[in-house]
């Protein structure tokens, strides 16, 4: 039934700030739609950014977001990255399992508290999970 992620959305405080945040830190693309909508592309995926109180139908907290990142940079050059940029590493690299095999996480706090993890699929091992 179900077989892709579309989007998935940040409740954030400064909209504009988280933008420049994830372009600079993830290299995504900030675009505007519905004329006054803000999100981060990456690959075919996006992140709408919205603020506390925008959506009215969900139960959205500034900084509850839990995130999975895909990356085919090496954990190394990834790492090295985040911490060019000024990015606190809280946690990794760790070997975590991911939806298709094992990856190498790193965590990560955005501005707002959402947790960031960024992961490379390990294709030489083995996943036992």
């Amino acid at each position: 039934m179900i077989t892709s992620l579309d989007h998935l959305v940040l409740t954030v405080r400064d909209i504009e700030s988280a933008a420049r945040f994830y372009a600079r830190v993830l290299n995504m693309q900030v675009k505007v739609f519905a004329k006054t909508r803000t999100a981060v592309h990456f690959g075919t995926q996006k992140i709408n950014l919205q603020t506390l109180g925008q959506e009215t139908r969900n139960h959205a907290r500034v900084g509850s977001g839990d995130i999975c990142l895909i990356t085919d940079w090496d954990t190394e050059r990834t790492r090295q990255h985040l911490l060019d940029e000024g990015v606190v590493i809280i946690e990794g690299p760790v070997m975590k399992s991911g939806a298709n095999g094992p990856i190498a996480s790193l965590y990560f706090n955005d501005p707002d508290g959402n947790l960031i993890e960024v992961s490379h699929y390990q294709k030489d091992i083995q996943d036992d999970t």
